[in-house]
């Protein structure tokens, strides 16, 4: 049996502008995941990753838990800090629909 927990992010997933929201936060927050893994993966604190890569130790902590509105040079030198490289991709959406208009999203 789902758990309450389940059945409450079910029927907020029915909603279709509150699953847009949520799906849009989830992306943004899988950014920070991979550098956190990442980082942990190299056995380094944000501390050490925030030095290596020419910043401070909050920036990397908010980074991480909430990237939001992130430059391109940021992410190249937290790339290169953890020895790694930067990929970008523009991956095409589900055809999706506008629910006041009806039309197709561009």
């Amino acid at each position: 049996m789902p758990s309450r927990w389940t059945r409450y992010y079910n029927h907020l997933m029915e909603e279709p502008k509150t699953k847009e929201e949520i799906e849009k936060e989830l992306q943004s927050l899988e950014l920070g995941i991979q550098i956190a893994r990442l980082r942990q993966k190299q056995g380094l604190n944000q501390t050490q990753l925030a030095a290596r890569a020419g910043m401070n130790a909050s920036k990397v902590s908010i980074i991480e838990n909430s990237p939001q509105n992130l430059r391109l040079d940021t992410l190249i030198r937290l790339a290169h800090a953890l020895n790694g490289e930067l990929k970008i991709q523009l991956i095409p959406q589900k055809e999706q629909h506008t629910v006041a208009a009806g039309r197709k999203r561009e």
